[in-house]
């Protein structure tokens, strides 16, 4: 999925981790309205906003947030 993709989805996961040991990942599965699942990368600020079971929404061009 590239950042001008549009869609939207249920947080199914919430997972983070140091991949490269200096730098903390924020990571979300979730499952689009279409039924394919996939991981979305995201900010601190959706990370804390968000749990599972809640619905995000991305507009082209805009980072995924809180519907």
């Amino acid at each position: 999925m590239g950042t001008d993709d549009a869609w939207s989805a249920t947080v199914e996961k919430k997972s983070r981790g140091l991949l490269d040991g200096s730098n903390l990942y924020r990571r979300l599965r979730v499952c689009r309205d279409d039924g394919r699942p996939m991981t979305v990368r995201v900010g601190r600020e959706v990370w804390d906003d968000v749990s599972v079971g809640d619905r995000l929404v991305k507009a082209a061009g805009e980072p995924p947030r809180r519907a």
